[in-house]
């Protein structure tokens, strides 16, 4: 009998089964097929390229006249060139290229959103749990998230008298409140029936809280995750241009100061890159945790 017929027999015994390791066979040798992953690549890589080529051409007929205020992108080129090509550089304590300085400060973006992180669901699990909790404190919440980031930076440096632990509090208050919003609401949201298992399971607050509580609240949650991780990463650029040391944001205080439009350009692109790969970042552990029920 050869292979054929037997392949044949199996489909005509199981034609459900069958139907099923057809589609995920099919599926699999489409997504190894070369072809297959080139035109993934190109549906995503090519749009963007194509509005950032347009981008650039706009920009370079906008700003090539002599009168313009702006460098256009041929000028960045030629003038910050060192700092598109090296930026792994170390001159000294205060002479160091881009890349550096990005990771210095998103040390500090670790720190502080570790922290909001941690204590936003904590908080937000209390308030969503508890209708005296949500009724004492979210007014509170309300109205502190609305002050600015750089508003809370007088009275941190006031506080901490130093300039280390007062960006890391500007972007823990800062990123802390969609964190918690965004858990409260997931846990309100949490189906009656799980909490009925959780009662006939006997199950205690701590076993409810890691076992039904964040599992059935994670999308909500890693939603306030990347509002917070993006909030995070604005706040400490706006902290370290007024209160200094080597990260990224005070590399562009410094290079206004020295009137270097063309280093300011690029720490901005080193920025947005930035940003969007923490985004990004977020998103795939949220996605990966609670099995793509979250917005990519």
């Amino acid at each position: 009998m050869s292979i054929q017929t037997i392949e044949d027999s199996k489909v005509k015994a199981f034609p459900a089964k069958s139907a099923e390791i057809i589609t995920f066979t099919t599926n699999a040798r489409r997504r190894f097929d070369p072809l297959a992953i080139v035109g993934r690549l190109a549906s995503t890589l090519v749009p963007p390229a194509i509005v950032i080529a347009l981008m650039l051409v706009v920009w370079q007929t906008a700003c090539s006249s002599p009168t313009s205020s702006l460098p256009p992108p041929s000028q960045v080129w030629n003038e910050a060139y060192d700092l598109i090509a090296h930026p792994f550089f170390d001159n000294g304590p205060q002479d160091i290229g881009l890349a550096w300085r990005v990771l210095i400060s998103l040390q500090r973006v670790a720190i502080g959103f570790g922290l909001a992180a941690i204590v936003g669901v904590a908080l937000g699990a209390l308030v969503g749990q508890s209708i005296w909790a949500m009724r004492g404190l979210d007014p509170v919440f309300q109205i502190l998230r609305t002050v600015p980031p750089l508003a809370w930076l007088p009275l941190s440096l006031a506080a901490f008298r130093d300039s280390s632990p007062s960006a890391l509090f500007v972007i823990f208050i800062t990123s802390i409140w969609p964190i918690i919003i965004n858990t409260a609401v997931g846990v309100r949201n949490i189906p009656q029936d799980y909490r009925n298992v959780a009662r006939i399971l006997r199950l205690n607050q701590f076993e409810f809280f890691v076992k039904i509580m964040v599992p059935a609240a994670a999308p909500y949650i890693f939603t306030g995750l990347r509002i917070g991780i993006g909030l995070s990463w604005l706040a400490i650029v706006a902290a370290e241009m007024l209160t200094g040391g080597v990260g990224i944001g005070f590399f562009i205080w410094d290079a206004w100061n020295s009137s270097r439009l063309p280093d300011i350009i690029v720490a901005l692109a080193y920025i947005g890159v930035t940003g969007f790969c923490l985004d990004r970042m977020v998103a795939a552990v949220g996605a990966f945790v609670t099995r793509g029920t979250t917005a990519k």
